[in-house]
């Protein structure tokens, strides 16, 4: 047995995840230990009324962390969660609950050495409160991890990474430098070759249409992106561009390259989600541990339908089994 177990914190207590993760044990067996963080009357409840049939010989519950775990169950630590109803409004009530969960996972990421943490879905709005501009940044601070970190949507035909996350467009091109650009393609860099054993052709997305900026005389491209690729390409990165955006993703230039890096957000997020649906997750590269979430919100329309998609959970899960 590998003891080295994955983590897996509940998130937002109101949200399709207990669906996708229960549908996750009937698709999927982990070679790895398992522990879910969560509320075991909560699951009960969601079980139920989404007309499953809990199984409770499915689950080893821990009163606390230990190393009895066992590798055919799923190892359960209970966090206290008040409730009414099996699905609720998503409110700042649960703010206390996630962060009890995520504080469970630190603990035991301090004691143990993990595979990587895996946390569901969460409402960023509710639970971030405008202190953070995504989850990521929420673990990097926790882990006193300053910009030494990249998020990356990983698909084993095609990732990509935006250089900022979660910012206004009004913001972002006060943000792109040429120092970020060439740490967030090393993390990625870095990671391919430790984890995939591949050195990985990376392509980068300019920010202006076309790459050309009709009302200045120096563009983002001219000033910060082009440099950034040269002293990338002195370093031995095979690494290419920029590119505009609105052709990278065709078919037959996209099959050039491992990674696709954009300036922004929806830049790159948008078109992997059309093309990969949920067969791809969120990873954060560059804390102490692989941090990864299935690529999509609570998605509190789904509540209780029992019609969402554990795709992108099942390849978190085996992504995680297949890495030493």
């Amino acid at each position: 047995m590998n003891f080295k177990p994955i983590v897996i914190v509940w998130g937002e207590p109101n949200s399709v995840f207990s669906e996708i993760f229960f549908k996750f044990t009937k698709n999927y067996k982990s070679k790895k230990p398992i522990i879910l963080i969560g509320s075991k009357k909560l699951l009960i409840k969601q079980l139920e009324k989404l007309n499953f049939r809990y199984n409770k010989n499915l689950f080893n519950y821990l009163n606390n962390y230990s190393l009895n775990l066992k590798n055919n169950k799923i190892n359960f630590i209970d966090i206290e969660y008040s409730f009414t109803k099996p699905f609720e409004k998503i409110t700042k009530k649960s703010n206390s609950f996630i962060n009890r969960c995520f504080l469970k996972a630190f603990d035991i990421i301090k004691k143990i050495e993990i595979t990587g943490l895996i946390n569901g879905p969460l409402s960023k709005k509710n639970f971030l409160r405008n202190k953070h501009l995504g989850i990521t940044e929420f673990l990097s601070s926790k882990f006193n991890v300053s910009d030494n970190y990249t998020m990356l949507i990983y698909n084993k035909e095609l990732s990509v990474s935006p250089i900022t996350t979660h910012l206004p467009i009004k913001k972002i091109h006060q943000q792109i430098t040429k120092e970020k650009i060439i740490n967030k393609i090393n993390l990625i860099n870095n990671f391919y070759l430790d984890f995939l054993f591949k050195k990985p052709k990376i392509a980068i997305c300019g920010l202006n249409p076309h790459c050309e900026n009709f009302f200045t005389k120096v563009s983002e491209e001219q000033l910060t992106i082009r440099p950034a690729i040269k002293m990338l390409k002195k370093n031995n990165i095979d690494v290419y561009g920029p590119f505009p955006a609105d052709t990278i993703f065709l078919k037959e230039v996209r099959r050039n390259y491992d990674v696709i890096i954009g300036m922004y957000h929806d830049q790159v997020l948008a078109p992997i989600k059309t093309i990969y649906d949920f067969n791809s997750f969120n990873l954060t590269i560059g804390l102490p541990f692989l941090r990864l979430s299935p690529d999509h919100g609570p998605n509190e329309n789904m509540l209780g339908k029992n019609k969402s998609d554990p795709k992108s959970l099942i390849n978190s899960i085996k992504f995680l089994n297949s890495i030493n």
